[in-house]
């Protein structure tokens, strides 16, 4: 399985999992968040930045689009990293790890 490939599945698992998450679990506070869907956003800003810096354009930062959103904003976020980053394993790699940890943290 490719880098970008394994990402991909990871990003889509977790904002999948945001999606179907009512509010009162969204709002959960975990290690280091004010709430589950602040540490998916945190994440998702993060792989944006990545995925801007991979394609030499400027930083911008995702907005707060509120809790329901988190899912698609992380989802969107991945895809755009996993195309950007193709052919740059460690940056992908670093992505997957990022991801995998936000998805610990999400699912306590």
């Amino acid at each position: 399985m490719s880098e970008a490939h394994a990402l991909l599945e990871a990003v889509d698992r977790l904002a999948d999992r945001c999606r179907s998450m009512p509010q009162s679990r969204l709002l959960g506070a975990v290690p280091g968040h004010p709430s589950r869907a602040a540490a998916v956003l945190e994440l998702a800003r993060r792989l944006a930045a990545s995925a801007l810096a991979a394609e030499g354009e400027p930083p911008r930062e995702i907005p707060d689009a509120g809790v329901f959103a988190v899912g698609d904003q992380l989802a969107v976020a991945g895809h755009d990293l996993a195309l950007a980053a193709e052919g740059e394993p460690d940056l992908l790699a670093g992505a997957l790890a990022d991801v995998l940890r936000t998805e610990e943290l999400a699912a306590r």
